[in-house]
């Protein structure tokens, strides 16, 4: 019975461990922007992968924005996460965003 306890306590930890080490970035939105059919309030962001998506949390609210995304992958790892943005019109347009410390980007369609 106790090693059943032991072992089902060890499993629930690494299960924890996995969630909490998940990798985020931290990106700034200085206007209000779009990213593919996403709408983002200004504001600071962490970044966050599930599968083909991105979800972005409000640092501020703890609001989450999910919005399909192009994973692509560059023979190089990125040094420092950047945002690539242009302006449409009146609108801010997030481009794509490179992952520092990986050789991922994020690229946003319409």
């Amino acid at each position: 019975m106790k090693s059943r306890l032991l072992l089902a306590g060890a499993a629930l930890l690494l299960a924890v461990a996995t969630v909490a080490s998940a990798k985020s970035w931290n990106i700034k939105v200085d206007s209000a922007a779009t990213a593919g059919t996403l709408q983002l309030p200004a504001g600071t962001y962490s970044v966050k992968l599930d599968g083909d998506h991105a979800v972005f949390t409000s640092d501020n609210s703890g609001k989450s924005y999910t919005v399909a995304v192009k994973l692509d992958k560059s023979a190089r790892k990125f040094d420092d996460t950047s945002v690539e943005n242009t302006m449409r019109g009146n609108t801010e347009v997030i481009e794509s965003i490179e992952l520092g410390g990986t050789t991922t980007k994020l690229e946003f369609g319409e």
